[in-house]
């Protein structure tokens, strides 16, 4: 099943620095989950700091599991939404 997880990071809540801190794990992390096949694709938000990332996951707790081992998200520096998705109903043959 495809998801998608939309991320922020807390900024009101943590400094630069304490992002900065975790940043290089953060993208090593993400890559090794691309490679898995687990992350499809992942978009910096252009609204506020965080991510988009497209999940390919068994349910929606894979889904969170692995957005949730993110550095970020192991110490508590961002919070994320699980959102599944469908065929859109027009290409799926439905309306």
């Amino acid at each position: 099943m495809k998801f998608i997880a939309i991320t922020r990071r807390l900024t009101e809540r943590f400094t630069d620095a304490e992002f900065a801190e975790h940043l290089g794990a953060e993208g090593d992390r993400a890559r090794e989950l691309y490679a898995a096949g687990s992350f499809r694709a992942l978009y910096s938000r252009g609204d506020v700091p965080g991510a988009v990332i497209e999940i390919e996951a068994a349910d929606a707790d894979e889904a969170a599991r692995l957005v949730g081992s993110l550095p970020f998200a192991v110490r508590g520096l961002m919070e994320f939404q699980i959102v599944p998705l469908r065929p859109y109903r027009v290409f799926a043959g439905t309306t």
